[in-house]
């Protein structure tokens, strides 16, 4: 057990990062918010939606945007703790009475390791569920057209294919209409043209149907049936609904589907094993197409396919699965479980009759298709599940080169913070949308894919650590002079190799 004295500091710089962590996870998740709100409320005013479905897009938002931004905020919490910390001249006191960077930096990996440890339960459990809420959300909202908004001097489609106005003037505080003109096209064996001189339009509640009221004007009509009738009818007054000009807004209850985004790590995991049984298929079917078409041109009988059965495998995948399976039917009321299918095979021919005759024009061409989807379809489940893993540990990751690089120049101030976080988090998400490009489309493996950020700043990060913790060096004395020399440094060398 550590003597009091270390667990007392311990506990006093974990306790420094609590308020900036909370601040700058709370800053980061604001601005990130209100970039998507800026960006999305236009288009949701102009659907007529309810208030409380334009909140829930916005509240369902959140969760994508905490995950981007705790790593963020563990980065900005750790740069200026131990800046101010070495500023104040508490890191040199510290180290008067004998406690090293290590042990200073130690607590801080410990705690960043928690937050770590939380982000991935957040990325893997609450994100997806949210993800699949927002996704079921906005297509229940591009399916509600927006209100009917009406044109002068312009035929505008009132019903899609079916009810067509034109109307020379529209004042749009009174409703009314000057010079109307509507094409009822609705009935396939009857063209109506009504053509008024003036009329006023109202909606019934809800905006689904259009109530016109149209004054001293003419109807007519066509029959297609007979096109050698033409009715034409004189009115006053004539009152007309046309329907469906608006939908209501629909939210679904529940949607099955659900994409790689919207299921947790089990369920990619279930996934890429049905994906790899379906490549091994592809794989087993194109052998005997091809072995099939070549007996053809030989002149023998073809083989008919082995007969497999299917039995769904629905085994959690590793020791994480088991464990969080076991822990949910404890802390969950059970549910009713799906009867398993049979296993099914594929039935042989009756004794005597011959085989069918498979002809394969192009032999393997399909099952070529199925396996390349397959083997996509794998890569892009394992290429999310371990983007869940590395943005998790990025919180660690981030700590361990937030520290020496305060250390080292704390007199950057907020500067350093702000410039030393947005470049961080620059080339960090960068190169994570490349790699999950370059994963999804089988160029690298997924775990190079999106660990590649990682483990690049994790090198970083420790030489840092090595050249504040060695003997005989400052590890607080830089400011930005040292910063730009430090970049400065390394091309003068290049430069001099060349030279050379």
């Amino acid at each position: 057990m550590p003597p009091p004295i270390v667990r007392t500091i311990s506990r006093y710089l974990l306790r420094q990062h609590v308020a900036p962590l909370g601040f700058a996870l709370a800053a980061l998740t604001s601005l990130m918010l209100i970039q998507q709100v800026a960006k999305q409320l236009s288009s949701l005013l102009g659907k007529g939606l309810p208030t409380g479905v334009i909140i829930e897009v916005f509240v369902l938002s959140l969760p994508f945007i905490i995950a981007v931004t705790l790593p963020m905020a563990v980065l900005v919490a750790v740069l200026h703790v131990f800046t101010r910390l070495a500023g104040d001249n508490e890191i040199t006191a510290l180290q008067a009475g004998g406690v090293s960077v290590t042990r200073l930096i130690t607590p801080v990996l410990g705690g960043a390791a928690g937050v770590a440890l939380l982000s991935f339960f957040w990325n893997d459990q609450v994100l997806p569920r949210t993800n699949h809420q927002l996704r079921t959300l906005q297509v229940d909202i591009q399916r509600k057209k927006p209100s009917l908004a009406l044109k002068e001097q312009v035929i505008n489609e009132v019903v899609p294919g079916q009810f067509f106005l034109r109307a020379a003037r529209i004042d749009g505080n009174t409703n009314k209409l000057k010079d109307v003109t509507l094409y009822d096209l609705g009935n396939a064996e009857r063209r109506r043209i009504i053509v008024a001189d003036s009329g006023r339009m109202a909606y019934a509640a809800g905006g689904r149907d259009l109530y016109l009221t149209l004054q001293d004007g003419d109807i007519e009509e066509v029959d297609r049936a007979d096109p050698a009738q033409f009715n034409r009818t004189f009115f006053r007054t004539n009152r007309m609904r046309v329907a469906g000009v608006g939908n209501t807004f629909v939210q679904t209850e529940k949607d099955a589907y659900k994409s790689d985004r919207e299921m947790s790590t089990c369920e990619m995991r279930l996934a890429a094993r049905g994906a790899r049984q379906d490549a091994l298929r592809a794989t087993r079917d194109a052998r005997v197409v091809i072995e099939n078409d070549l007996r053809r041109l030989t002149g023998l009988a073809p083989v008919a396919p082995e007969a497999v059965p299917y039995r769904p495998d629905t085994a959690p995948p590793g020791l994480y699965c088991r464990v969080l399976r076991r822990v949910t039917a404890w802390l969950l009321p059970p549910e009713a479980e799906a009867q398993t299918p049979r296993a099914t095979t594929v039935p042989s021919p009756p004794p005597g009759q011959a085989p069918p005759v498979f002809v394969t024009p192009g032999a393997g061409l399909g099952e070529e298709q199925r396996l390349r989807s397959a083997h996509s379809r794998v890569a892009t489940y394992e290429v999310e599940i371990q983007k869940k893993y590395a943005i998790a540990a990025a919180c660690l990751i981030f700590a361990l080169v937030g520290a020496p690089v305060a250390l080292r120049f704390q007199r950057g101030g907020v500067g350093l913070v702000i410039g030393m976080s947005v470049a961080v988090f620059t080339v960090y998400y960068v190169g994570l949308i490349a790699g999950e490009e370059l994963g999804d489309r089988l160029i690298i493996s997924p775990f190079f894919a999106m660990w590649t950020p990682n483990l690049i700043f994790a090198v970083v990060g420790l030489i840092g650590l090595w050249r504040v913790r060695r003997p005989g060096s400052s590890p607080h004395g830089g400011d930005w002079s040292d910063v730009r020399e430090g970049l400065v440094r390394p091309l003068r060398r290049l430069a001099a190799l060349g030279a050379q």
